[in-house]
Order: C-alpha cells, then sequence, then structure tokens
C-alpha cells in the first residue's frame, strides 16, 4: 500500500495546498466528504473484512487512475502557477482560469469515483448507515463548535490565523502590509462561517438519506448527482457567498503576489517546484511518460 498511500497524500494534500496558492477556495472541496467518499469512507464507520477488501482494491484502482490521467494534467497547470508566482503579477481573469482548470480536475475525480461509491454504499448494513450518520452528526458538531460558537470577531481572527498558517510554507512571514491584508481578507468574508456550514449540513442530509434508500432503483443515480452536481444542492444565499468568497480569495492572492518581496517568490517557486518533482517522481507516472515517448 505503499504508492496508493503516497500518492493519496499528494494527491489530496498537495492538491488542495496548489489550490490555495491559486486562490481557488474549490480546492477545500479535496478536504471534503461529497467529492472523496471512497478515499475517506473507513474514516467514518467500521467495515467488515470482505468491505474492507473491496474498499482496498477500489481505492487502488481509483488511485492509479488518478496518477495515470489526472496528475499528467496537474504538471501543466503547477506550470501555469509558477509563471504567476515568478512574475509577481496576476490578474483576476487569469486566476479564473485557473480555477475553471481546477474545476475540471474535481469535476472528473467526481465523475470516476461515483461507481466505487454506489458499490460500496450498497455494501453497507443497517446498523452501519446509523452508524455513517451518527460520525457525520459528530463531525458537523465539531465543525460547528469550532467555527460557529465563538463571537464572530474571534471566527474573522482565526479565519486569518488559518490562512496565514497555510500561506507560510509557500511564502514565508508574511511582512506586517501582508498580515493586514489577510486580516482585511478575513473581516470581508463576514458571517460566510454559517452559510458554508449550513450548506454541509443540508448536503449531509441529503446524502445520507440517499443512503438509506441504497437499494432502490434510482440510488445511482442520486449518488451521481450528490457527488457530480453538487451546486444543485445549494441554497441561493450560499451560491451567492460562494461566489464572494472565491472573488475576495482571487483578489487576496493578486495583492500579496504584488506585495510580496523577491525572496517570497524565489520560495514560492521552490515549493511549487518541489511539488512538481514529488509528482513526476511518482512511478505511476513514469510509467506514462515512457509509454508517451514509445509512441513519438
Amino acid at each position: 500500500m505503499g504508492f496508493q498511500l503516497s500518492l493519496k497524500k499528494l494527491a489530496l494534500g498537495a492538491m488542495a495546498a496548489l489550490m490555495l496558492v491559486a486562490c481557488s477556495h474549490i480546492g477545500l472541496a479535496y478536504r471534503n466528504l461529497d467529492v472523496i467518499i471512497p478515499w475517506s469512507l473507513s474514516d467514518y464507520l467500521d467495515m467488515n473484512r470482505a468491505q474492507k477488501g473491496l474498499f482496498n482494491e477500489r481505492l487502488q484502482e481509483n488511485l492509479r487512475w488518478h496518477c495515470t490521467t489526472q496528475l499528467p494534467l496537474y504538471l501543466a497547470w503547477l506550470d501555469k502557477v509558477r509563471a504567476l508566482a515568478a512574475s509577481g503579477q496576476a490578474t483576476d481573469e487569469q486566476l479564473q482560469a485557473l480555477t475553471v482548470d481546477a474545476n475540471q480536475a474535481i469535476t472528473a475525480i467526481a465523475k470516476e469515483i461515483t461507481p466505487s461509491t454506489v458499490e460500496l454504499l450498497q455494501e453497507l448494513d443497517d446498523g452501519q448507515v446509523a452508524d455513517l450518520q451518527k460520525s457525520l452528526a459528530r463531525d458537523m458538531q465539531d465543525r460547528r463548535e469550532k467555527f460557529l460558537a465563538p463571537p464572530l470577531a474571534e471566527q474573522i481572527s482565526d479565519r486569518a490565523d488559518r490562512m496565514e498558517k497555510r500561506l507560510t510554507p509557500w511564502l514565508g512571514k508574511l511582512s506586517d502590509q501582508q498580515e493586514r491584508r489577510v486580516q482585511q481578507w478575513s473581516a470581508s468574508l463576514g458571517t460566510q462561517n454559517n452559510e458554508w456550514l449550513a450548506n454541509r449540513a443540508n448536503w449531509q442530509e441529503q446524502f445520507i438519506s440517499a443512503v438509506q434508500q441504497r437499494h432502490a432503483v434510482g440510488f445511482p443515480q442520486r449518488i451521481a448527482r450528490l457527488l457530480q452536481d453538487r451546486g444543485s444542492f445549494w441554497t441561493p444565499r450560499y451560491r451567492q457567498v460562494y461566489a464572494d468568497t472565491e472573488r475576495a480569495a482571487r483578489q487576496l492572492l493578486i495583492d500579496l503576489l504584488q506585495e510580496s518581496t523577491p525572496q517570497q517568490r524565489q520560495r514560492l517557486v521552490d515549493k511549487i517546484d518541489e511539488v512538481h518533482r514529488e509528482f513526476t517522481a511518482l512511478d505511476c507516472l513514469k510509467g506514462v511518460s515512457t509509454a508517451a515517448q514509445a509512441l513519438q
């Protein structure tokens, strides 16, 4: 499982971080259950031996597909991000184009894992479904306590702190001006946590409702919609909040790049190059490169 675990770490961790660098809020979907059900299902319930075997088999297939078909696209995407990082300049149009690429990558993953998701969920018994529902409820309660319980001023401060912690490995220590800009960004989002969690709770309710009817004729179609067309479950309010959040994130990156020092830009380029090397070092990707060369 060494290959699978290393690829999973890169695919979920590095891509989430890279989406942050591109200031695409959609990158957070890599950490959301509605995109990576087959990769995170085992975190929410106990599986029997047969289910674990099926899970590992499908996981291997999904990761092999991900490495051989998606990572080459990520390398090209990284080249675009690197060019912006090196220049220290970015336009809103350029970042929107990167977001479109990110959305396409996530849609491809959602479509690929849908059959595995359906198959795995149909293998659950009633007790496991009940446990899954409880686990998701606990997860939601934990999120509410962390993100909603504190006063709004504390939510804003915490959000800024989280952003700074995500940015520091890529840019190094932020300047006072950059820190103030991050604080302004966080304040501009206001009560965004409320809409985000309300939307997530709505999706989880729809998901559990579908799983409870996992043997019904229309179950595969319901799961496909939940995974591949998440926006259809958004409320009009969340749809506007989401658009505003992405717009604010893009402007934040534009400003941070403009205010960056040569040392920060070099650090960012070096970190992107490091991820590029990690991707290209994967054995499955080497196989793709070898095959491509043989066809030339």
